[in-house]
């Protein structure tokens, strides 16, 4: 008992400093982060450099990942690298009436060890997971496909953050109401009613989080830390051909929780055989009551119909939308949007499909530029970013799975070709599939185009819309957003009118908008503590990252009242 009251001492007062920053942070909205983004920063106090992240990571390769988690029944495997590196790491292959009992008996101790316990517990696996990211750089790198320097911001810091964002949220909402509360009703010249009330937050039960295969550990983060740190034990569904980065961060979990005192089974891993599609089993399972689930709108939805027993929240697909109306700064215009359509190879929930461009053209400080001259100047762009193969491999990376590729080839017959798409070779991974984006014109007033761009098109895919007027697209904006939903929308003006029509439908439809971005912010790229991604109020997400409503739903209170 000693050892654990001095345990949790200690990770209060290691972590408590760090949790403090995060809620100012949360409530300020300023730029903040306890994770650094350059690779160079790593390698004291513990972290692993470049060369001990790369060594830990090829160690993993072609053996087993054993967990120590109840229940386990087989071994599975089998995921390959989009740059072509058979992995061969086996997991743990689970059986379910086993395991959930197992991780259903620790939740009493973790329910009871209060708000602030749960939260540096949190802290600690996020400080651990920090100090391995060059290794998990490599591990998210060679199961999405993105290349090296993406996989270690956005893979680790950045997701690292938005799991750091998600235990300050839980946090507030556990503390909102008092541990206790005296009561006294007075009752004139009668003794007053008198009781002490104490209110107890509580998990609602075991948590599933499916992972998806683009961002398993910057989507999964938030869902597995908010329901962890609000008392819920969590079980861990990886999408097949990522599983590496989620069972490292369950094994994480796993060694500190033991070492803090608590069963280790509240953290899980649920890796499954080639085709055995164990996802819709878990979450509907009564065991199962709460869902974080980042992929198609098509198992999206089927989640939120049949996931009855669960609170289910949803990343799902949808149609982002620039509108090009006119603009003072040209060159920083087209620079911005060639990066944020050529980043990942456009394998981002986020990255921008559908430019809007009116068909008389637009407005600029070089004067007026038709709708041709637009589309034909941010081809080149693309085209002069992505020129260098060496630079292009490392904004690329490598196309994520075969119906990209397949949806990236058909797109070049739906329209006119306004940029082509080339194959480019990666000298130190020759088998990854590497390809520029394509750009195709359609014409927003015909019919038989509305089926190409009211419609998603995962990957490097964009269309550029010629539409008849500033009033169109902001109805077509409003259309797409209701009726398909996007993460982001993005919007190029000078004029203040047509700026307050896109700011209102953004505000009527839920859709996070950026303005006039030209410098190095992107559409695509969200910050932790600052800036939301998602709303949870149009079809492409029913949550928003991160936000009181993101939380608050994963535990209940619970109060016992006594007479003082």
């Amino acid at each position: 008992m000693a050892t654990a009251e001095m345990t949790t001492h200690e990770l209060i007062a290691k972590h408590r400093p760090t949790l403090d920053q995060a809620l100012e942070a949360i409530r300020t909205r300023a730029y903040w982060s306890p994770h650094p983004e350059h690779p160079k920063a790593y390698g004291e106090n513990g972290s692993l450099d470049a060369a001990a992240g790369k060594a830990a990571f090829d160690a993993l390769l072609g053996n087993r990942l054993d967990l120590g988690q109840a229940g386990t029944d087989d071994w599975v495997g089998g995921e390959v690298s989009p740059y072509g590196i058979e992995l061969g790491v086996e997991y743990p292959h689970a059986d379910i009436d086993v395991l959930l009992p197992a991780m259903k008996a620790g939740q009493r101790a973790w329910r009871d060890a209060g708000a602030e316990m749960r939260a540096v517990v949190c802290l600690e696996i996020l400080k651990r997971i920090s100090d391995r990211t060059h290794e998990f750089a490599h591990a998210v790198m060679h199961t999405s496909g993105q290349a090296f320097m993406m996989a270690f911001q956005a893979g680790g810091p950045h997701a690292q953050d938005r799991g750091l964002e998600a235990v300050a949220y839980a946090y507030v909402e556990q503390v909102r109401t008092p541990d206790t509360a005296e009561w006294t009703k007075p009752q004139g010249k009668r003794d007053p009613l008198a009781l002490t009330k104490q209110f107890t937050p509580v998990p609602r039960g075991i948590a599933l989080v499916i992972g998806c295969n683009t961002f398993p550990t910057w989507n999964g983060y938030p869902g597995l830390f908010a329901s962890l740190a609000t008392g819920n034990a969590v079980l861990v569904k990886p999408h097949p051909r990522a599983v590496l980065p989620l069972a490292l961060t369950v094994q994480v979990a796993r060694q500190v929780l033991a070492e803090a005192g608590f069963d280790p089974n509240l953290m899980a891993l649920a890796a499954e055989r080639p085709g055995e599609g164990i996802a819709k089993t878990l979450a509907t399972r009564p065991e199962i009551r709460i869902i974080d689930y980042t992929g198609s709108t098509t198992f999206g939805d089927w989640l939120e119909a049949n996931a009855r027993q669960a609170q289910v929240y949803t990343e799902k697909a949808g149609v982002n939308t620039v509108i090009v109306h006119s603009t003072d700064d040209y060159k920083g215009m087209l620079s911005n949007l060639a990066f944020s359509l050529s980043l990942y190879s456009g394998q981002m929930c986020t990255t921008p499909q559908n430019l809007l461009i009116p068909r008389d053209g637009i407005r600029t400080e070089q004067g007026p530029k038709t709708y041709d001259e637009v589309v034909a100047d941010l081809a080149r762009s693309v085209d002069g970013l992505l020129g260098d193969d060496a630079r292009a491999n490392a904004l690329l990376g490598a196309i994520v799975n075969p119906d990209v590729k397949a949806r990236l080839e058909a797109a070049a017959g739906l329209g006119e070709v306004a940029l082509a798409s080339r194959e480019i070779g990666n000298p130190e991974f020759p088998g990854a599939v590497v390809r520029t984006p394509v750009m195709v014109k359609l014409d927003g007033a015909k019919p038989d185009d509305e089926a190409a761009y009211m419609s998603e098109c995962f990957g490097p895919v964009s269309f550029a819309v010629a539409i008849d007027s500033a009033a169109d697209a902001v109805e077509l904006l409003r259309r797409t957003v209701r009726e398909k939903g996007a993460m982001t929308v993005g919007a190029y003006t000078t004029d203040e009118e047509v700026e307050q029509a896109i700011q209102e439908v953004c505000l009527e439809e839920a859709a996070q908008l950026s303005l006039n971005l030209t410098g190095g912010v992107y559409v695509n790229q969200t910050a932790a503590f600052s800036d939301f991604h998602g709303s949870g109020g149009n079809p492409a997400a029913n949550s928003a990252l991160c936000d009181g409503a993101f939380v608050a739903n994963r535990f209940r209170v619970v109060e016992v009242r006594r007479e003082a």
